[in-house]
């Protein structure tokens, strides 16, 4: 059915809904959305967008009525209830509606919130997804987030509590994973990092930490130093404080030639033991 004819039933019949779709943008690089995502981008009557997403990626749609919506950390931005009324609102009156996200609806992007009101509203809606920046991240240092021997454990961490009131002087939570990715963590960069050094667990003084501005865009920019350095407030007068930021620490992000050496030797022996051992072919395997 064309959208035409789908918006005289719903002049006739009220009761006609359009669907939303909460697409992922990416990490910020228009060409990084998926290509579903794109497609429902070219289709939309209107387009209720973060504050994160980039100029670009709106070039998609021009054909859409373009919303903005906020949603960055620590700015002004528009009440998640109100946002919830709007989407509700925009599919009384149109045949697509598109909630645009920065990175992954799904992760820090309250599509918890915004699928419940929807869909108790009667309305349909479908999630599209996207690349999350710690992914864009990885790949713009070319360096994985796992590491055999090494990392065996991720966590994606945010800190921003949105409408929750912290207390003052609670300690954060940090989980108890190999690498951290930490969102939206620049107000609070130094205290990360005393409190993982103080926990003693998976990292220390010597841990390695990168952080990225920007991932995917033009504007990207990386420091890296140490979690030590981090403590000391090193990387404070760096942070631009316009860009989204990624914390990203562990020691499967340290770029060095002797780790690349101990793996090549690992090879190596496991090669040799099996040039060494006798293969049966044919045989049972036993569990």
């Amino acid at each position: 059915m064309s959208k035409e004819y789908m918006s005289n039933c719903r002049d006739s019949d009220p009761s006609i809904l359009g669907k939303v779709y909460l697409v992922g943008a990416g990490p910020g690089s228009a060409d990084l959305i998926t290509v579903r995502g794109a497609k429902r981008l070219a289709k939309a009557d209107i387009v209720f967008y973060d504050a994160l997403v980039e100029p670009e990626m709106l070039a998609l749609c021009p054909q859409a009525k373009l919303v903005p919506v906020g949603k960055r950390c620590g700015k002004l931005s528009s009440a998640q209830q109100f946002i919830n009324k709007q989407l509700v609102d925009a599919a009384h009156q149109h045949s697509v509606v598109v909630r645009l996200k920065g990175g992954d609806p799904m992760l820090f992007g309250r599509a918890d919130e915004e699928l419940h009101t929807l869909r108790q509203a009667g309305i349909e809606v479908e999630v599209v997804p996207g690349i999350t920046a710690a992914l864009a991240g990885a790949a713009a240092m070319g360096q994985s987030l796992s590491l055999r021997g090494v990392s065996r454990s991720v966590a994606f961490v945010t800190l921003a509590q949105g409408d929750e009131i912290a207390v003052k002087g609670q300690p954060m939570s940090h989980p108890n994973a190999d690498t951290l990715v930490y969102y939206m963590g620049r107000r609070d960069a130094v205290k990360i990092a005393t409190q993982l050094i103080d926990q003693a667990t998976h990292h220390t003084l010597d841990t390695t930490v990168h952080i990225l501005e920007a991932v995917s865009t033009p504007r990207e920019r990386r420091w890296s130093s140490t979690l030590g350095a981090l403590a000391q407030g090193r990387a404070d007068a760096w942070f631009d404080g316009n860009s989204p930021v990624l914390i990203m620490i562990g020691n499967a992000l340290k770029n060095t030639e002797q780790y690349r050496e101990q793996l090549d030797t690992l090879d190596t022996k496991v090669n040799d033991s099996l040039q060494d051992g006798l293969i049966f072919t044919h045989s049972r395997r036993c569990a």
